[in-house]
């Protein structure tokens, strides 16, 4: 291995290093608690050496956003390709974006946050463009089975995020934020009407 190999071996893995140290101290103390100073303290490094691999706090947070939504992209089309007819595909795509979240609720709430992601924020985050292009592309395919080959699949795809999202985030609010089979039942009666209403 060469010099210049090397090197780039050792930034990369610095950088794993970092981003490591600050995954730790988000399972120990949660989102709001990360900070360059500490993740610098937890790798015995200085400060300003954090910063030759990451402009800021924002530019590591970002690195988790789009692990997140890699992640539940490939969630989403895991259980897309278990099945065939679009309507089954969307059905168990909602119950895997369910489990996600609860799953990995450290990536889902740093992911959504502050809300659904602006579309200008999806088009410049690939992960995130390819999660979209998922659910889009299942509720295009369905629609194409209606009897309504004419509805707003772009509508149609914001519905259906906003119900997932909207109950994860009412469920999480909760103090023991456990998911009961209560609730799962009523993830499955809001989806189940979402679907019939494509279908019409």
């Amino acid at each position: 291995m060469g010099i210049a190999e090397r090197k780039i071996r050792q930034k990369e893995e610095f950088r794993a290093s970092i981003l490591e140290a600050a995954w730790l101290q988000v399972l120990t103390d949660g989102w709001q608690s990360l900070s360059i100073r500490k993740i610098a303290d937890a790798i015995e490094y200085s400060i300003p050496v954090i910063y030759n691999h990451f402009e800021n706090k924002e530019a590591i947070l970002l690195e988790f956003t789009k692990e997140g939504f890699q992640k539940l992209g490939e969630a989403l089309q895991g259980v897309k390709d278990q099945h065939q007819e679009p309507a089954v595909q969307l059905e168990a795509m909602a119950h895997a974006y369910w489990d996600f979240a609860f799953d990995h609720r450290e990536y889902y709430q740093l992911m959504f946050g502050l809300g659904i992601p602006a579309c200008e924020k999806v088009n410049q985050i690939v992960e995130m463009k390819n999660m979209t292009i998922i659910m889009i592309s299942t509720i295009q395919e369905t629609i194409a089975t209606s009897s309504n080959k004419e509805a707003d699949f772009f509508l149609k795809y914001h519905a259906y995020l906003s119900i997932l999202h909207g109950l994860v985030s009412i469920q999480m609010m909760r103090k023991d934020g456990k998911p009961t089979e209560e609730n799962r039942r009523i993830l499955q009666d809001a989806i189940s009407g979402f679907i019939k209403s494509l279908l019409v």
